[in-house]
């Protein structure tokens, strides 16, 4: 579902592209009318993206090192033309089970994406859990605009599927910004018997103060101090809350105040200089994912 309305998103952005290119070229420099088109095309997807990441980037600014700014500003740019330009409208098959590839089986692991993502975002992570000998499942959560706790039965499900396919007892869970939230869904709902370790990046704990564009059930659950935020808060164990490890950025564009997204009793693992998609692109970040899972 996300896929094809990324590619739709995509097709009207070259499409004006295209008539933008016409418009300025076809009066001055008829020659060149097709190559201008075809540029204008190509280019229009490009700029908006790295204008939504420079908006976002001003928007979320803490009072942080301008330096860890400047990185995370021109790192996020090319991470979300790679991620919602280059991968994830072209996720044409389902999610399925990737089998893990380095010589000494270890725990499976269920990935779980974030607001507006799919499968794909996890393209960099996967390949580095798989060689360290994690089977994998990259779960797609849709319906795209719905609350959080109606993707419970779908972590549920990712989590028995692994369990099934590897015969081990339990799982670990990576969860990226609100995949973070909807694997707490998952366990104020079904529990935490088959949990051994639950990863979040970027995750708003707390809430985000970022402006939602539109309103839906999952944006608004995600607000700063939300009810719901709070009343899954109130629901967990000071046992369930160990399970959990936590990475953020004080460079986030999309989850801020960006040092307060953790959750109580947790230490998080800060990054520096990284955008809100780079905690899914960063080589270090899997690597630091990878090492909390290596002794399970």
């Amino acid at each position: 579902m996300l896929a094809r309305m990324l590619r739709f998103t995509i097709a009207l952005q070259m499409i004006a592209g295209a008539a933008l290119g016409f418009w300025l070229t076809v009066r001055t420099t008829p020659a060149w009318t097709l190559a201008g088109m075809l540029v204008a095309a190509f280019a229009l997807p490009l700029v908006n993206a790295v204008l939504t990441v420079g908006y976002t980037c001003v928007a979320s600014r803490a009072a942080e090192p301008a330096a860890g700014w400047w990185r995370a500003l021109v790192g996020e740019s090319w991470a979300g033309i790679q991620v919602f330009l280059l991968r994830q409208p072209w996720a044409f098959a389902a999610p399925r089970i990737q089998a893990a590839l380095g010589g000494q089986a270890r725990i499976p692991v269920v990935l779980v994406h974030g607001y507006v993502c799919n499968h794909r975002l996890w393209d960099a992570v996967a390949p580095a859990l798989r060689a360290q000998g994690h089977a994998v499942l990259a779960l797609n959560l849709e319906p795209v605009f719905t609350s959080i706790d109606d993707y419970a039965h779908l972590v549920e499900q990712a989590v028995q599927t692994l369990r099934q396919h590897t015969g081990q007892e339990k799982v670990a869970l990576v969860g990226h910004s609100m995949g973070g939230l909807a694997i707490r869904a998952w366990m104020r709902a079904c529990g935490t018997a088959h949990a051994a370790r639950a990863i979040t990046l970027g995750t708003p704990h707390v809430g985000t103060q970022i402006h939602a564009i539109v309103p839906t059930a999952n944006a608004v659950q995600m607000g700063w101090h939300s009810a719901w935020l709070q009343e899954l808060a109130a629901a967990e164990s000071e046992a369930t809350r160990s399970l959990f490890r936590v990475a953020l950025s004080p460079q986030d564009n999309i989850v801020f105040p960006q040092r307060a997204q953790t959750l109580a009793g947790v230490k998080p693992r800060v990054f520096e200089g990284l955008g809100h998609v780079q905690l899914c692109t960063s080589c270090e970040v899997s690597r630091w994912v990878c090492s909390e899972l290596r002794l399970l």
